[in-house]
């Protein structure tokens, strides 16, 4: 049992990524994640962006994801408006605008600092593959001594982060432990039972997720 508190963080659009070839139910992953720690996470974060903040933050997969065991992963979850990015075709000169995330990696590196300069956890398990973090993990092993653990999948997992790692948890082992149940019936889920999720990790039910996804740089 380790007696070090824990704080999960997930790039939701980057678990998505992982979840449209190997769907997954957040509540499993929580628990392999649980096991791999040994003992229980002291907080879990989500972060995503999504077209409309208001609207999304209450739909059936985030909603989902708030709720307590043994119905759901119980997650804080934190969404941000997609942003507009103007561009200009530099073959044909015609001008276009495309959706980009930038406030989740911003709202994620803030979030690492954050908890560890208030004492929050002893231990990070980070759920994304973004080099980009590589300042925040700096900070918080380096200054405040904290422990860093990397979870990702072996096909998209920065190296800039993997260097950095205490321990790397590697998404590809969990299956088919994490797996997504398949449904009983085309009538949608029960909302009963602890596997039963409306969504997986690769849910179409999560609208920001997949427009996240499509802005990533």
């Amino acid at each position: 049992m380790s007696d070090k508190k824990t704080v999960w963080i997930v790039d939701g659009a980057y678990l998505f990524n992982h979840g449209r070839s190997k769907p997954f139910d957040y509540l499993k992953l929580k628990a392999e994640i649980e096991r791999a720690n040994g003992g229980r996470l002291h907080e879990a974060y989500y972060l995503n962006t999504a077209p409309d903040v208001a609207t999304d933050s209450q739909n059936a997969f985030h909603s989902w994801l708030k709720s307590a065991a043994p119905r759901g992963p119980k997650m804080r979850v934190q969404l941000y408006s997609l942003k507009d990015l103007n561009c200009t075709c530099p073959s044909c000169g015609n001008a276009f605008s495309r959706s980009v995330q930038k406030g989740v990696d911003v709202g994620i590196a803030t979030l690492i600092i954050k908890l560890a300069a208030q004492g929050v956890y002893d231990r990070l398990i980070l759920s994304a593959g973004d080099g980009d973090f590589e300042d925040a993990i700096t900070y918080i092993k380096s200054d405040l001594h904290k422990e860093f653990w990397l979870h990702g999948a072996m096909a998209n997992l920065s190296t800039d982060l993997q260097c950095y790692a205490d321990e790397v948890l590697w998404i590809d082992d969990m299956h088919p432990a994490i797996d997504k149940d398949k449904p009983a019936s085309s009538g949608g889920w029960s909302g009963g039972g602890s596997g039963s999720s409306p969504v997986s990790g690769s849910g179409s039910g999560s609208s920001s997720a997949a427009s996240a996804e499509s802005g990533r740089g």
